[in-house]
């Protein structure tokens, strides 16, 4: 078998680990559709490549409002790799306690508000105090990790407390204990991470779920639509009202800070 074949044949187990969380996915959905029927958001955070997922939720092609992508640009825009902006920095402020605290306090939350926390270790600083900050809210909290690599790493806080400890629901990327699934031959080391394709196959089976849902409650959403499906006319006019709507909701969160 080539590994190109190996890789596509581990994520055809990725597609079996997804299918099997189904009825967790779709509580999960209930409780984020819950929160965007009431005007609200559902906050979507992740450090380091975790990113990848939260601007897998929102904005692109077939996304639609209701999500608020937290993305810091010092835990993840290390595309330098070396140098300004690099890795080692980024790598080094997922662990710094009391970042996330901050990151909160920009934002007036409230227990209509959802959180989906992503970490494919699940023992970053970052992440867990995220989560943790949502839960001292009185937010829900869903987490998705690479539950085998999860269990096997250790945890960078003190007391050894991972993002599972502090998330209500717990979805997996299926990826396995390192995340790399392909050995090759002469190389002591596996190459060719899963966690990117289960963890966005998770955040697309929760995303269907939820606009099917807001069909039923006779709000439909906003759907970022390609011109090739819909014609450039409607394009722009579904973009605009998705951005509009997007912004509406971004302005409650910072309506009553301080008060």
């Amino acid at each position: 078998m080539r590994p190109s074949q190996d890789y596509l044949a581990c994520c055809r187990e990725l597609i079996e680990a997804v299918d099997r969380q189904q009825d967790t996915i779709l509580s999960v959905a209930e409780r984020f559709a819950a929160s965007i029927l009431a005007g609200r958001m559902v906050h979507v955070f992740g450090s380091g490549h975790s990113r990848i997922m939260v601007e897998e939720m929102w904005p692109r092609y077939g996304s639609f409002p209701g999500f608020n992508p937290m993305v810091e640009l010092s835990l993840s825009f290390h595309h330098p790799v070396v140098g300004s902006n690099g890795q080692r920095q980024a790598m080094f402020l997922e662990n710094v306690s009391g970042l996330a605290d901050r990151i909160l306090r920009n934002y007036d939350l409230t227990t209509q508000d959802s959180a989906f926390i992503v970490s494919s270790s699940g023992c970053n600083v970052v992440p867990i105090e995220m989560a943790e900050g949502f839960q001292a809210r009185g937010i829900f909290v869903a987490a998705l990790v690479s539950r085998a690599h999860c269990e096997a790493s250790r945890s960078q806080r003190p007391d050894g407390k991972k993002l599972s400890d502090f998330a209500d629901v717990v979805l997996d990327t299926g990826a396995p204990i390192g995340d790399s699934m392909v050995r090759i031959e002469g190389l002591a080391t596996p190459v060719a991470p899963g966690s990117t394709v289960g963890g966005c196959m998770v955040v697309n089976c929760l995303k269907a779920e939820i606009a099917e849902l807001l069909v039923r409650a006779g709000q439909p959403p906003r759907v970022l639509t390609a011109a090739a499906i819909v014609g450039a006319d409607k394009a722009k006019e579904l973009f605009e009202a998705a951005y509009d709507e997007h912004g509406r909701r971004l302005a409650k969160l910072y309506a009553n800070l301080g008060l």
